[in-house]
């Protein structure tokens, strides 16, 4: 069905859809399959996750690519080449139950991501991970941030599977390799959408309350630098409105950030202190703590507000009262205010003032435009909001060199100071190698 998606896509949106998808350093994927159904090896895909299109561009590279590249080298490979995944506990709830029901029987595990440990689901992945008759594939990002050519912060949590899978297969006695591959992804337009990214910003303009400030697209030099401008302008704007309203609904929360009036600091360094102000108005709402990263936040938050709204602990429907079902709405509405802050956050987690400014190429501006309308759809009400769609693209995706843990095994299994250390390096090595595959 996969093709038939892509064309589908390419025609019900005139200017969206994937044309193409080129994979460098197919040859090490396609050995490392047949090392894999060989069982000499177990295998983790640690992929790059920046829009919501990478699963099925990677469903594309193991149903089609590694088969056909598999073909050209003489090496047969047993069907079905796929892979077992991960995926948020909490899509099925904005998705629908149809989306669980497919993504489960697609080889996904879901997994609850927030305060609690979700054990029911790392013990599937860990046993998967050993067991299971599939690779596993992991986006060490945890979420996509949006950015073609730069990393969001990489989670622990793909390096400690591997690490588990390497001490389940030792308790076994088994003798395969645990080997990791990482793998960038870099998306890109086909034809420079100039003409819609400037009407995408008009738009942007008009719902600031800002001049249209329209684009020379004759000026092939200047019109990167133009558009630029009209992206800082913007969120300058945006952001200035988020500060005073943030300063008027809660005005202690606002003076703890560090949000005051007449704030001198760089954009980038404003932004942060909006969103720490908006997480500081959710979590005050759910009794959370604001320590830990941006994303860490946002995920305690996520989870405190699904328990609000979706009570575990109500008895059935016809056991509780009018009285007690109206007083349960209220909670559960008071809960969902909370969580619009942090799905503000979510928008503008990856953002930072140089990321389109320092290179203004279209890809770039084409997704801070896109971050930026995102977020305004979610200030207007709309709970998820739809993508521009600027143009036809391409991916490119790139196989780096495999990890191997057998070669760390010995600090991981020393004591419980080398177990965090190696897991530590793992992913930093992870993120080097995901740098040098977008850069490629």
């Amino acid at each position: 069905m996969l093709p038939l998606l892509l064309r589908y896509r390419s025609r019900r949106w005139l200017t969206a859809g994937i044309t193409r998808i080129e994979v460098d350093r197919i040859e090490t994927l396609v050995e490392l399959y047949r090392q894999f159904q060989a069982r000499e090896i177990r295998l983790f895909l640690a992929f790059r996750h920046p829009e919501v299109d990478d699963p099925m561009s990677f469903l594309y590279v193991l149903s089609r690519s590694i088969p056909r590249a598999a073909r050209q080298q003489g090496i047969a490979l047993r069907s079905p080449l796929h892979a077992h995944y991960l995926y948020d506990r909490g899509m099925p709830l904005w998705g629908g139950a149809w989306l669980g029901w497919l993504l489960s029987r697609l080889g996904g595990v879901p997994i609850h991501r927030g305060r609690r440990l979700d054990l029911k689901a790392i013990r599937a992945a860990r046993d998967l991970a050993a067991n299971g008759r599939l690779p596993m594939a992991i986006a060490p990002e945890g979420a996509n941030n949006g950015h073609s050519e730069r990393i969001g912060p990489l989670e622990l949590g793909m390096s400690q599977l591997g690490f588990w899978c390497a001490e389940d297969l030792h308790k076994a006695g088994r003798k395969e390799r645990v080997i990791v591959v990482p793998m960038g992804v870099r998306y890109r337009f086909v034809q420079p959408p100039w003409k819609p990214l400037d009407r995408l910003l008009s738009r942007l303009e008009t719902e600031c309350g800002l001049t249209v400030d329209a684009v020379d697209l004759a000026d092939e030099e200047k019109r990167g630098e133009h558009c630029a401008r009209r992206l800082r302008r913007l969120g300058d704007r945006l952001l200035s409105d988020m500060e005073e309203f943030y300063r008027r609904l809660e005005p202690r929360l606002a003076v703890e950030s560090g949000l005051t009036a007449g704030n001198e600091q760089e954009l980038g360094d404003r932004l942060q202190v909006v969103l720490d102000t908006a997480l500081r108005v959710a979590e005050s709402q759910f009794g959370l703590s604001s320590a830990g990263t941006l994303s860490a936040r946002c995920r305690r938050i996520e989870e405190a507000g699904w328990m609000a709204i979706y009570r575990e602990d109500l008895p059935a429907l016809d056991a509780v009262s009018p009285v007690q079902r109206r007083l349960a709405d209220w909670e559960a509405e008071a809960a969902e205010a909370a969580v619009r802050h942090m799905r503000l956050v979510e928008s503008f987690v990856a953002v930072s003032d140089d990321y389109a400014c320092d290179r203004p190429t279209v890809e770039r501006l084409a997704e801070v435009a896109s971050i930026l309308s995102d977020c305004m759809a979610r200030i207007q009400g709309i709970e998820i909001p739809k993508r521009p769609q600027l143009g036809k693209r391409w991916v490119q995706l790139t196989v780096r060199e495999p990890i191997e843990i057998g070669d760390r095994w010995p600090l991981y299994s020393r004591d419980r100071q080398g177990a965090k250390q190696a897991v530590k390096d793992l992913t930093e090595d992870l993120r080097v190698a995901l740098e040098e595959a977008i850069a490629d």
